[in-house]
């Protein structure tokens, strides 16, 4: 059976280009422990996903030709929503994953060469997102959904901003704050969508832009209120057993805090510098549960809506690893062993992308049945929040440091492993 996968996985690969990545060691069966690779294993099988999830959604939208040329997957239960939503969603939630990679400095070699031609095509990418006359202008009007996809679009542009926005003609920058105050049209629902509006105005801050506190406020208002507890959050005025804690809330929360910081923002009674400390411990906590999730096998529980999302649900995980904010609990070489079985073992499955080389709606195969009403193949995306801790060099100890045994990997092999207590904040 893991020869045949394996076979399928190399011929997949070879046909977008990018065989390096099917032929990386993916997990036989479920149950069993997984191989903990060496650090250079694990740092090439995630370039190469990188790169499988990048190269075909940029190479064709740098030219205009995404729209023309990709048919995104629908759910077989889609709401009804213009389907062209897809493209917003899978170029922002792609470009915010990868930006801290993006962002490193040009280096020699086959990483250097494959950051330089895939920053061109981003750039090119943002340029035809916002003009009017290019067949790849997204679909900022008539719908809602495009209030969530550009926050991960700005989000992008805050964390790689002397990459991504600093490089920008002027018509692209004034055609990008232009769409993004147009969103205002949207009254977003008191759930993670506030997330989404305040994401937007405090972009609109970093760039010196018109931008709206009270959008800003009412975000971080509502979910100091939400705060249910040992770093989780309700989304909304109830609790729910899902994930959004990973996808939108922690990472976004904390960046709002972050640009208010650095800005020098302040507008209400809350100290930015302060709350942002706060976030951050919850964030930690958060993570430490993401952690003892993750099984020996490298599997992890798929629960909720969006679980489709696959590997976003440690975002948190990677977004700490690449500021290096993560708990002392949590050494490096554990979070990275970690993360990247879990890599491994959603990905083991060639049929997570398509035969075009664009993913599929599923978890850890293509399974549209598991589609929500809005899913699409364009939301997949998001799976490259993952890989955040790319934004971290090759030399960076989080590259470099053995791997060590995760929480769940030491219980199961009868180690010592730490006792877990909450936290009060």
């Amino acid at each position: 059976m893991t020869s045949h996968i394996d076979r399928r996985a190399i011929l997949t690969g070879m046909a977008t280009g990018t065989a390096a990545f099917a032929a990386m060691p993916s997990l036989a069966k479920a149950g069993e422990a997984a191989p903990v690779a060496a650090n250079a294993d694990d740092r090439s099988y995630a370039l190469a996903l990188l790169e499988r999830m990048a190269s075909p959604v940029l190479s064709r939208m740098a030219r205009g030709q995404l729209q023309a040329q990709w048919r995104p997957e629908l759910s077989p239960t889609w709401d009804g929503r213009n389907p062209k939503v897809a493209f917003l969603e899978a170029f922002g939630r792609l470009i915010d994953g990868i930006a801290p990679w993006l962002a490193l400095p040009d280096t020699d070699g086959a990483e250097g060469r494959l950051r330089a031609r895939l920053r061109g095509q981003a750039l090119a990418s943002y340029a035809h997102s916002v003009d009017p006359k290019s067949p790849d202008y997204l679909l900022w009007q008539a719908e809602g959904q495009p209030l969530v996809d550009s926050a991960y679009f700005t989000s992008a542009l805050l964390r790689a901003p002397q990459t991504l926005w600093d490089p920008l003609d002027r018509a692209t920058k004034d055609r990008i704050i232009k769409e993004i105050q147009g969103l205002r049209r949207v009254a977003p629902p008191y759930t993670n969508w506030l997330l989404f509006a305040a994401m937007n105005e405090v972009f609109l801050l970093s760039v010196g832009a018109q931008w709206d506190p009270i959008r800003v406020d009412l975000a971080l208002r509502k979910f100091s209120e939400w705060y249910v507890g040992d770093g989780w959050y309700a989304d909304g005025e109830h609790f729910h057993f899902d994930m959004y804690n990973s996808y939108v809330i922690h990472p976004m929360l904390t960046q709002i805090w972050d640009v208010l910081v650095r800005c020098n923002a302040r507008f209400n009674a809350l100290d930015p510098k302060e709350r942002l400390a706060i976030q951050i411990q919850r964030m930690q906590r958060f993570g430490e549960a993401l952690e003892r999730m993750i099984g020996p096998d490298g599997a992890f529980p798929p629960v909720g809506r969006s679980l489709t999302y696959r590997t976003a649900v440690h975002q948190p995980l990677a977004y700490l690893a690449w500021r290096k904010l993560l708990h002392a609990k949590l050494p490096e070489g554990q979070v990275r062993a970690a993360t990247m079985a879990t890599q491994r073992r959603i990905f083991a499955d060639p049929s997570n992308f398509d035969a075009d080389g664009f993913l599929t709606i599923g978890f850890a195969r293509h399974q549209p049945s598991l589609g929500d009403v809005y899913s699409n193949a364009g939301s997949m995306y998001i799976t490259s929040e993952s890989l955040l801790a790319l934004g971290l060099p090759a030399s960076d100890s989080y590259w470099t440091v053995p791997a060590q045994p995760w929480t769940m990997r030491k219980a199961y092999e009868g180690q010592d492993f730490p006792k877990d207590y909450y936290i009060a904040n």
